[in-house]
């Protein structure tokens, strides 16, 4: 919409807005813009391990989960691959019998199809 124009609310009008985000905003964009969460020990579902780039790619934290004295904590991680048509829950390659990860992971969380650094955990 061009400056001072009157407003259009039309599918065509959010279209082209859609395809602006959708051009510029990636997970270079994320990494930029979203903030590093300190302590792994502080996860919440909506965060995200990013790795920026191109191609870069990022997993989200869908639940969590922590043990009743609050010692232990696991969280499920889901992805998609453009366009977010499809997401999914992830397996976790380090145990077979179940798809939660531990906050323990250690410096790289290593899901089946990409490796994070754990610094790479992000919130909106």
């Amino acid at each position: 919409m061009a400056h001072g124009a009157p407003a259009d609310r039309s599918y065509g009008s959010f279209r082209r807005y859609l395809d602006t985000v959708f051009t510029y905003a990636g997970t270079a964009s994320l990494v930029r813009e979203l903030r590093r969460v300190p302590s792994r020990r502080d996860l919440r579902a909506g965060d995200v391990f990013v790795h920026g780039g191109h191609p870069g790619h990022a997993v989200l934290v869908v639940d969590v989960a922590e043990s009743g004295d609050g010692q232990e904590k696991a969280f499920l991680l889901a992805q998609s691959y453009m366009p977010a048509q499809d997401i999914h829950i992830l397996k976790n390659p380090g145990d077979a019998r179940s798809p939660w990860y531990s906050t323990g992971f250690g410096e790289t969380l290593r899901t089946p199809e990409w490796t994070f650094a754990a610094i790479e955990q992000r919130r909106f």
